[in-house]
């Protein structure tokens, strides 16, 4: 029954994917200026003769290494915790009705729910939703898999997460799921932590096949967090209701500060306003992208980013997005298992 029932939704989401003009799941129509169907790409003739497609041959011919395997493999903990937020969120589903069998039979997240978003949100939340579907089957097809962990994406997850950003607990407790700004707030906490993993894993992979996955990935990953961030951005000096005089930008100068705090690894955090001699070049306070002072990316290890994701400050302590621990040999190494 339940393979039936998703192979129903498939089908059902397949067709209004074909179809610009009908609704998605959800009720959410979309645009039917769509544009039509591209005709494949014809030859054309040139005096240079046919053009050449491939990229040069890697200087080292080895596809995946043995050593890459478990790096990549982590970063899998932080793919399936935005697919299921950002599905959930646009779709009111997950991966167990969308991609079944890309779960590996890991456990359904906790507390994911759909969220009340405008139009414009929905859409970019849908699409970035349907892009982590696609890089969780491509680092599968790479370096294998492995399950779900156990992911808490309740409301009350965010809302201690954003009391212990501010230091007392906020009145009414935060709830990513009930606004536009909320959702996009809470979007702030996660997705660049998966930027800083991938910066910090390019240097210890040498597979040519890895490292053109780690760049794909750690592109898009890095256009969603920029995409966020520049939503916030416009934003910026907006009250957050129903918090008082707290600001969009202070929301994200907090959760920053609180990353920075967990991960104990000094600044690798800025949110949207920073001081001048913190901005780019030292010339401007604006900060619409993190970056360091020579505006690169920051890098974070696997150990890192579990101190940050558990909440506790310790990768042997899980907690937070993960109350069983992520998965893979180096999550569970820190578990002594």
């Amino acid at each position: 029954m339940a393979y039936c029932a998703s192979a129903s939704f498939m089908l059902v989401l397949l067709l209004q994917l074909s179809s610009c003009s009908e609704a998605l799941p959800g009720g959410h129509p979309v645009n039917p200026t769509c544009p039509p169907e591209w005709p494949p790409a014809a030859a054309t003739s040139s005096d240079y003769g046919q053009p050449s497609c491939q990229p040069p041959a890697p200087h080292i011919p080895v596809a995946v290494f043995p050593y890459d395997v478990d790096p990549v493999q982590f970063a899998l903990n932080l793919e399936y915790t935005e697919a299921e937020f950002f599905l959930h969120a646009a779709y009111g589903v997950g991966l167990d009705e969308i991609a079944p069998k890309l779960a590996l039979g890991g456990p359904p997240p906790v507390g994911a729910r759909k969220a009340n978003l405008d139009q414009v949100t929905w859409r970019i939340v849908a699409e970035f939703g349907l892009q982590e579907v696609g890089h969780i089957r491509a680092i599968q097809r790479t370096v294998g898999g492995i399950p779900r962990p156990l992911i808490d994406l309740s409301a009350h997850n965010f809302a201690r997460i954003m009391d212990e950003a501010f230091g007392y607990h906020l009145n009414p407790p935060f709830d990513p799921y009930i606004n536009s700004l909320n959702f996009l707030l809470a979007s702030y906490v996660v997705p660049y932590l998966g930027l800083n993993g991938y910066v910090g894993t390019n240097p210890i992979i040498d597979g040519y096949e890895t490292k053109k996955l780690l760049a794909g990935l750690l592109g898009v990953e890095a256009q969603q967090d920029a995409v966020f961030r520049g939503l916030l951005f416009e934003r910026l000096g907006e009250v957050v209701p129903p918090y008082g005089n707290i600001t969009v930008a202070e929301f994200t100068d907090r959760v920053s500060a609180l990353r920075n705090r967990l991960g104990r690894c000094g600044v690798k955090d800025e949110g949207l306003t920073v001081p001048r001699e913190l901005g780019a070049e030292g010339a401007i306070c604006t900060n619409v992208l993190s970056a360091d002072r020579d505006s690169l990316s920051y890098a974070r290890t696997p150990a890192e980013l579990l101190r940050i994701l558990y909440r506790t400050g310790d990768e042997h302590m899980p907690g937070g997005f993960y109350p069983e621990g992520a998965n893979g040999r180096i999550a569970r190494s820190f578990l002594g298992k």
